[in-house]
């Protein structure tokens, strides 16, 4: 396949002078952003960044496959460099991985491009191979790696040899976040080990381009085990019912394959093949989740899902406003039925009607798959339909997910009636349940619990305002983009599904503090900090006008308790600011720009002021604490 197609001379960069993974990422960004490859770099940027807060994308031998998957990639691609130098700071599978050959690859958001999808999964696939890599890092012209990334190379046969054979049959799921890189040389990985082993194997990749190497059921009834690696929700698991499972990260095949594979060996045992009737027993319950990770896993699978939702919803609406302010057209906006009418209407039933049913759908499909898709959304609307908002929608979702897992469980989909429980049993008498338990039982406590939390976050002026600011502000600053982050960020999630966006304003506001503080420090006092730590408060402050907090990390890790503890005194300031002027923001994502779209407070222009000045007089505080502790630690 040739790969040249999802790439040119002009993405390919040889020996240069990078010397921190910001940098890298920073330069590949805008090669992608000159030849016309994404429409923003900011955007980009923050996808990049986002990815790379799931897992690590160094893997060994000096290479890295960094990816963003965003709507700002106009065409699927890659860039390539190779640096004169390894790139210290690049987080790696492997500890001791010197990074010199980075392959970033940008994704679009939606299906389309399955073309160049291909090519990206080859390239992956591609690289797993030493030979191959080798050849790239000894490449000594971008031409010469043009010319071997256009290599006339043979469908790989590993997959057909490997299934046939002698030995054990293994079945593997590989998928990651992506859909990328980690799904195929994970894959790669277990065929390598399966054939060093003299094993049969057949892996399904479940990447971007939905189910590609799809396990049959003859398959299934010759195995001896299945292993699941992946980052995200597995579909249509139930194919494998009775099988040993060994279930991993996608990233463990890549690390230790050896023993993953191991693993399902002794597990397969005592399995005898076809029998379909050893269900895993008390020794296998290791891997599986826990039920707090499970809960946790389903709260984000549903969070993704919906900001596409949030951010096109809040952006309609505002669009609408804007339009309705500029020209005047508010007896038009107030006419029902008017196009105008129409296109608010619109935002606001995807942020009041649309969000919560989706969220709960999705949340109940990372727990028990598709057959909890239908009670999933039965149960978010009722959630709705009792005004029990954010957590009503979290409520409804853990309900059908755990209820379909119990129906799966103990109500077979075997046999004749196979069908009958699989597309009506399941389906019909779990969105039963599911709606008269949120209607009737449980949702109604939770509306009341949720009304109460409205009131309360509506009712706050003054003191409380300010503490609830404060309390904001530590939380987002705290891990820069970590659990107690993300913590917080749900939370703004819930208040803006609940109509109060003054959380989420605050959220926006704070995460420029760190980045902005950063910059500011390494710029003013060159003399405290180390050539890296320069190089990265270079940076920063692009990141933080994106609202990218992660920028901040490579910094903070030499350091954590000063660097934190800085960062968390200016951004209480910066959260009590907002939260005491009641400024509201109903559009994620938006960066610097969320500045212009601003509600309530005291007025657009002074809106915007505040918000801004808000973060500046934050990161200001946290310069200036960031100086004096440094000052500190050197006198030590």
């Amino acid at each position: 396949m040739d790969l040249t197609k999802a790439t040119s001379l002009d993405l390919i960069s040889l020996d240069q002078d990078l010397a921190t993974k910001a940098d890298v990422f920073q330069f590949l960004t805008h090669k992608l952003f000159v030849a016309g490859k994404i429409k923003s770099e900011a955007d980009f940027l923050d996808a990049i960044y986002q990815r790379e807060a799931e897992s690590v994308t160094g893997f060994e031998n000096g290479l890295a496959i960094p990816h963003g998957k965003s709507a700002t990639v106009s065409e699927a691609s890659f860039t390539v460099v190779r640096t004169k130098t390894p790139v210290t700071d690049y987080e790696s599978l492997n500890p001791d991985n010197q990074v010199r050959l980075i392959f970033l690859l940008a994704i679009p958001a939606d299906d389309q491009g399955a073309e160049h999808l291909d090519m990206l999964a080859q390239l992956s696939t591609r690289l797993a191979d030493t030979d191959y890599r080798n050849r790239l890092m000894k490449a000594d012209s971008a031409q010469a790696m043009l010319d071997l990334l256009g290599e006339n190379q043979a469908e790989t046969v590993t997959q057909s040899a490997s299934v046939e054979g002698q030995g054990k049959l293994i079945l593997a799921i590989t998928a990651c976040a992506a859909g990328i890189a980690h799904t195929y040389m994970a894959a790669a990985a277990l065929k390598k080990i399966a054939t060093k082993k003299g094993l049969r194997i057949q892996v399904e990749e479940q990447g971007a381009k939905g189910i590609e190497d799809r396990i049959s059921m003859q398959q299934v009834n010759e195995a001896s085990a299945i292993i699941y690696a992946h980052d995200v929700a597995l579909k249509e698991t139930d194919r494998f019912k009775g099988l040993p499972v060994v279930d991993v990260p996608v990233a463990e095949p890549l690390k230790h394959a050896d023993q993953v594979m191991q693993k399902a060996l002794d597990k397969s045992a005592d399995y005898i093949p076809g029998s379909m009737t050893q269900a895993n027993t008390g020794e296998d319950e290791p891997d599986h989740k826990s039920i707090g990770t499970e809960i946790k896993d389903s709260v984000l699978t549903g969070i993704s899902y919906i900001i596409p939702i949030i951010i096109a919803g809040g952006m309609i609406g505002a669009i609408a406003v804007m339009m309705t302010q500029l020209f005047g057209l508010q007896t038009l906006a107030a006419h029902d039925g008017s196009w105008l009418f129409l296109l608010k209407a619109l935002g606001s039933n995807m942020l009041g009607t649309l969000m919560v049913p989706v969220l709960s759908a999705y949340m109940a499909y990372s727990i028990a798959d598709k057959p909890a898709l239908g009670p999933g959304f039965a149960g978010g609307l009722a959630a709705t339909m009792i005004n029990s908002g954010f957590l009503g929608g979290m409520l409804a979702g853990l309900l059908a997910g755990y209820l379909i897992k119990w129906m799966k469980n103990h109500i077979k989909s075997e046999g004749v009636f196979s069908g009958f429980i699989t597309f009506w049993v399941y389906p019909v008498i779990g969105s039963l349940i599911v709606g008269v338990l949120m209607l009737f039982v449980v949702g109604k406590p939770v509306a009341l619990i949720n009304t109460g939390l409205v009131n309360l976050l509506n009712g706050m002026a003054g003191t409380s305002a300010i503490l609830l600011g404060a309390i904001l502000g530590l939380m987002v600053s705290f891990d820069l983009g970590g659990p107690v982050n993300k913590a917080a960020y749900a939370f703004c999630l819930g208040a803006m599904a609940n109509g109060n966006f003054v959380p989420y304003c605050i959220f926006a506001s704070v995460k420029m503090v760190s980045a902005f503080s950063v910059s500011a420090a390494c710029y003013l006092r060159k003399d405290l900090f180390s050539k890296e730590e320069r190089e990265i408060g270079n940076q920063t402050w692009i990141l933080g006008l994106a609202g990218i907090t992660e920028g901040a990390i490579p910094f903070a890790m030499a350091d954590p308790i000063r660097v934190i503890g800085s960062f968390i005194g200016g951004s209480i300031v910066t959260g009590g600011i907002v939260a005491f002027f009641q400024i509201g923001l109903n559009v994620p994502g938006a960066g610097i720009f969320s500045m212009f779209l601003l509600q309530n407070g005291v007025g657009s222009v002074v809106n915007a002021l505040i918000w801004l000045g808000a973060a500046l007089l934050g990161a200001l505080i946290s310069t200036g604490l960031l100086i004096v502790t440094r000052k500190q630690k050197l006198a030590k």
